[in-house]
């Protein structure tokens, strides 16, 4: 599947102007010219973050009806993935959004990410797939 996975952190800079990465991710949304995808985990986690303001979480509503970002969905099998990719970088640790697309990354054979979390991102060694490339 040609596509960018897309983190929590960008979907927050991008409707929070007083996040530090916001100008940064906006400049990278613009680069970025194959489909973005993402998990409801990550839906949620971003939703919590802009949990400050219905303007923003709205923002991020609209991002979705315009079919800008695809969530794709996850299945029992890849609960189960999940929950093995949790264990193995409990140490980090590595939360449910991550595994999520990390799982997705696997699954779809998607290497690219947009995320601002490249601390684990570049440790994360999705199967089949070996290092993300991380936008920006």
């Amino acid at each position: 599947m040609r596509a960018v996975l897309v983190d929590a952190g960008p979907l927050v800079a991008l409707f929070d102007r007083s996040d530090r990465h916001h100008e940064r991710c906006r400049e990278a949304l613009r680069s970025i010219d194959a489909p973005l995808v993402s998990a409801w985990p990550v839906l949620t986690e971003a939703m919590h973050l802009l949990g400050f303001s219905w303007d923003a979480q709205r923002a991020l509503w609209d991002l979705l009806d315009s079919e800008t970002l695809a969530l794709l969905p996850l299945e029992y099998a890849d609960a189960l993935r999940m929950k093995r990719l949790m264990a193995t970088y409990r140490d980090l640790p590595m939360d449910l959004a991550d595994a999520a697309l990390v799982r997705l990354a696997e699954r779809e054979g998607v290497r690219e990410i947009f995320t601002i979390d490249r601390r684990d991102f570049s440790l994360y060694r999705p199967a089949k797939i070996g290092r993300f490339t991380i936008v920006p």
